[in-house]
Order: structure tokens, then sequence, then C-alpha cells
């Protein structure tokens, strides 16, 4: 029995979903937050034609914190929040509840349910919480003269592009989630096997988490890359480039690949992932994962009688 089943299983399915929803918005907020500075910079340069380099992320950052102050480093970081923390509730929830209905690991090992329940968790998370994702990405590569708040981006979208935008990019954002979310989850919970294989014994500590975690977003974020840099371009196309508009997701990798190549195009700041990206998943997995036990341990959610 691994560690996961040994916790409080006479919670009922509500409690369970209840207290991963919780645990699972902290976790978002708090990795996100983490790294939000990186995130920005990463998606300026995804969304724009310069070529990517540390010490060109790094002076981003120097003169928007220079140019702009320390605060809008995180410019974008509220809408951000504001789809990070219920996407990441919906995603941890959706995956425990994936896990049970395939019976994942249940009985025996099942790798390859691990992976399928960590595709749909990315599946579904996406497709609830996309519109709040593209209103991160309009913020997060404009001024404040364009969109104000998270509102604000709602409503110009509505006015001027009309309500099917805020979908815009959906269909290849949830393509992407797939072999993203899939390879997490399936890592994350592989390690975790692995390690408890070989000391049954002893609980998985907090740096193992962060490890096995930063392990898993280092595998996920490479393999879905390109289709994170494409969704990006379709979701900032109508504020940074008006011509692309109506480019579709083929039409726009294409174009990418034509006029940047594969490495400098679909691949560019994947650099910046491989930094921020495992620092982000270590601490979501860790804190999910911490907070879980401390949850379902405590009085706030009494086990069943």
């Amino acid at each position: 029995m691994n560690q996961d089943q040994t916790e409080n299983t006479s919670l009922s399915n509500t409690q369970k979903v209840l207290t991963s929803l919780v645990a699972g918005g902290c976790a978002g907020a708090v990795s996100k937050t983490t790294i939000a500075p990186f995130d920005r910079a990463k998606i300026n340069f995804q969304v724009r034609t310069d070529k990517f380099s540390y010490r060109r992320c790094f002076k981003f950052i120097r003169d928007t914190y220079r140019k702009d102050g320390f605060v809008c480093l995180y410019r974008g970081n509220s809408a951000n929040l504001a789809r990070v923390i219920p996407a990441a509730a919906i995603y941890f929830s959706a995956h425990e509840q994936w896990k049970r209905l395939l019976n994942t690991d249940k009985y025996e090992k099942t790798p390859g349910r691990r992976f399928i329940a960590g595709s749909l968790a990315g599946l579904t998370s996406s497709t609830i919480t996309y519109p709040l994702d593209l209103a991160r990405a309009r913020m997060a590569v404009t001024s404040k003269t364009v969109y104000t708040n998270l509102f604000s981006v709602f409503l110009a979208v509505f006015r001027t592009e009309g309500v099917f935008a805020l979908y815009r990019g959906a269909l290849w954002s949830m393509i992407g989630v797939l072999p993203y979310s899939g390879f997490v989850f399936f890592t994350y919970e592989s390690l975790k096997h692995i390690r408890l294989d070989y000391q049954s014994h002893r609980p998985i500590n907090k740096t193992e988490q962060m490890c096995f975690g930063a392990i898993s977003g280092l595998i996920g974020q490479t393999v879905s890359y390109p289709f994170d840099v494409v969704r990006r371009r379709l979701q900032t196309a109508a504020v940074i480039r008006p011509n692309e508009r109506y480019l579709g997701a083929i039409a726009t990798a294409r174009k990418i690949i034509r006029e940047e190549g594969i490495t400098s195009g679909l691949y560019k700041g994947v650099t910046m992932n491989w930094f921020k990206g495992p620092i982000s998943i270590g601490v979501s997995f860790m804190t999910f994962d911490t907070l879980i036990r401390l949850i379902r341990q405590s009085s706030l959610f009494p086990p069943n009688s």
C-alpha cells in the first residue's frame, strides 16, 4: 500500500474532493507567485520575434524593475492567480478522482493508468479555466494603458473580438496539456513508488517531494513546450500582431518555424522553463502533499463515523 492510500481512508469522497480543492488551490498560488517575474519575462519572449537568452531575460526583468518598479514585475500575476488557484484546485482534485475512477495503482501497479489519469486531470482543468489563462497572457504582454485589470481584458475581448475569442487557441492548448500533465503526474507518482519500494519504512519527506516534482516538471514542460509557444501566440496576436489575429494554430506554428526555426521559435524560452519550471512544479507538489496531509489529519474535515 503506497503512502497516499494510508492517509485517512475513512474520509468520504466529498470530503476528499473538498480537501484536495483547498490544498490544490493553495499549492498553485504559492508555486506561481514564486516564479511570477520569470514567467512574465518568458511570455514576452514567446510572443515576440526577439531571440531568447538568459542575459536578455534578466535584462528584461532589470529594465522593468528600473522603469516601473518592483510591483510591475508581478503585473498579470493577479490574473494569473485568478486562473491558477481554481485551475490548480481542479487539477489536483480531478487527478485524485480520475485515479479513483480508473482504479490507478489500487490492486497492482498500473503505470499506463497513471499517465491517463494525469492527462485527463490536465484536460479537465484547462477546459474550465482557459479564458482566465488567455486574460493573464494578454495582461503580461501589455501595459496598464491597454488593460487596467482582469475585468477590462474580458470587456475588451467581448467588444472587439467576440465571446468566442476567449477560447482562441483552446484546442491547441488542450492537445498540449495531455502529454504535459500526463508526463508530470506519471513521473511524480512513479518516482514516489520507486522511492517507497526502496525504503518503505520511511515516509517521503519534503525535500524528496520537491526533487520529484522538479524532475516531473522538467520532463513535462520540455515535451509540451512547442504547444505552449503556439498557444501564447494565438492568445496575444490581437494585441501584439493584429495582422495574425485570424491565423489558426497550424498556420501560426508553420509561420514560427518558417521565420524563426524550431529551436529558436517553437522552443524559444525553453531554457527559462528549465530554470523556473522545476522550481514551480516542485513547490506545487510539495505544498499540495504537505497541506493535504495536514488538512485530512485535522479536525476541519472529520472522518465518517
